[in-house]
């Protein structure tokens, strides 16, 4: 099961979280999620863990737990969402018309 730690300190370490949920079971991988141009934590992280039982007890015993100053929001991971347009809302485009209204005709 992937798992969703939210709330997360930027002090936070892969080896800390693993720890944590190694108190729970198998733990298959452990993902800190960073800004791709800074290189710094952004406050989340994904941890796997293969058995079903095991994932669920984390997700009970860390969600709401101190770590490194900071409460855990610990949740089952949902799937992620494709985004079909990003950014600008549907805005711009043609918009037609002439283009002024200053002109003469002789």
């Amino acid at each position: 099961m992937n798992i969703y730690i939210g709330n997360l300190s930027h002090n936070a370490t892969d080896e800390q979280l693993r720890e944590a949920f190694e108190n729970y079971g198998e733990v298959s991988s452990v993902n800190i999620i960073k800004d791709k141009y800074t290189g710094d934590p952004r406050g989340f992280a994904f941890v796997e863990m293969p058995n079903q039982d095991e994932a669920k007890a984390a997700i009970e015993g860390l969600n709401g737990q101190d770590l490194n100053g900071r409460t855990l929001n610990v949740n089952e991971a949902r799937p992620r969402t494709e985004r079909s347009d990003r950014g600008g809302g549907g805005r711009g485009g043609y918009r037609g018309g002439s283009g002024g209204g200053n002109r003469r005709r002789f």
